[in-house]
């Protein structure tokens, strides 16, 4: 029987975050969007404070947060402020969107793990933050790299788990 959950996770821009989780182990369904903004239903072109994001949905029988995190860590440069690739702004930070105490504990246990592995040049400044309320994006972004296997992406796995 399956044990599903949600996570939301923000690395940067929301399509190559999510052309890679969606096929990891456990995970059942991506969707992009857009979190921990100043708005209510927020579009591409008006989203002032919210980073683009993915809600994952995932079997907990299958893998775990910490695991989710492990790879979230490894596909994405978490110790670059504001910036992925060619991407700036606060619409393309390393945030975390929290949901419970567990979540936070593990945040704060993955996060200090990666630090210690000094695979990253700098500091980790992945943002903890209070999940609120996830708004998908419009159709056209969901699924984007499929629909267009030659778009842009700054996200590839960089090295092995750290777990």
């Amino acid at each position: 029987m399956e044990n599903l959950k949600k996570a939301y996770l923000a690395g940067g821009c929301f399509w190559g975050m999510e052309d890679l989780f969606r096929v990891r182990p456990g995970v059942k369904d991506t969707t992009v969007g857009y979190l921990g903004g100043q708005n209510e239903s927020p579009t591409y072109e008006n989203h002032p404070g919210h980073a683009e994001g993915i809600e994952i949905l995932y079997d907990a029988n299958a893998t775990s947060y910490k695991e989710l995190l492990d790879y979230f860590f490894r596909v994405h440069d978490p110790t670059t402020l504001d910036q992925q690739g060619n991407d700036m702004g606060s619409s393309y930070r390393s945030a975390l969107f929290i949901q419970n105490e567990q979540e936070s504990r593990d945040a704060m246990e993955i996060i200090k793990i990666v630090e210690d592995s000094k695979r990253w040049a700098g500091r980790v400044v992945t943002t903890l933050e209070p999940f609120r309320k996830f708004w998908p994006a419009e159709e056209y972004h969901q699924d984007y790299l499929v629909k267009k296997p030659n778009g842009y992406t700054c996200h590839f796995e960089r090295f092995g788990t750290f777990l």
